[in-house]
């Protein structure tokens, strides 16, 4: 049976957030698209299985620490398409800093596998935090 939308979101999130960076590409499909408007310093695109590969390869090789919390998962009427609302509570290993920051991710899985994603973090917060501000940025509730 393939995973659905939402099952597939949960084992990306917990693949994040437990660091097992060489599996989460295999969620991926061989040419998924997955664009991040908000990425610093502009807008950042990533084509294929292979670049989602090297993307988290980079990410294994960083500092950060994420935890997932307040996550709402919202299953739409599109059966592959799955919008997801969270908070990464973060830490920079090299300083001990600590962040919070806001995510959507809007999910297209087909037969398992994530084949578009637009990913909507708060990369400015995520960078204030790498570059050791005294008060991170984080989110009120």
């Amino acid at each position: 049976m393939t995973a659905t939308p939402a099952e597939v979101f949960a084992r990306l999130l917990e693949g994040i957030t437990e660091r097992r960076w060489d599996e989460l590409a295999e969620l991926y499909a061989e040419d998924v698209v997955v664009e991040m408007p908000f990425a610093a310093p502009g807008p950042a695109r990533i084509v294929g299985r292979e670049e989602v590969r090297s993307h988290f390869a980079a990410a294994a090789a960083g500092p950060l620490a994420f935890a997932a919390d307040h996550v709402v998962v919202h299953v739409t009427a599109d059966p592959e398409v799955v919008i997801a609302e969270f908070e990464y509570v973060g830490r920079v290993a090299t300083t001990g800093t600590e962040f919070r920051v806001a995510n959507i991710q809007v999910l297209r899985v087909r037969d398992g596998h994530i084949v578009e994603s637009r990913d909507y973090h708060d990369h400015q917060g995520i960078a204030h935090a790498l570059a050791d501000v005294q008060s991170a940025p984080s989110i009120s509730r």
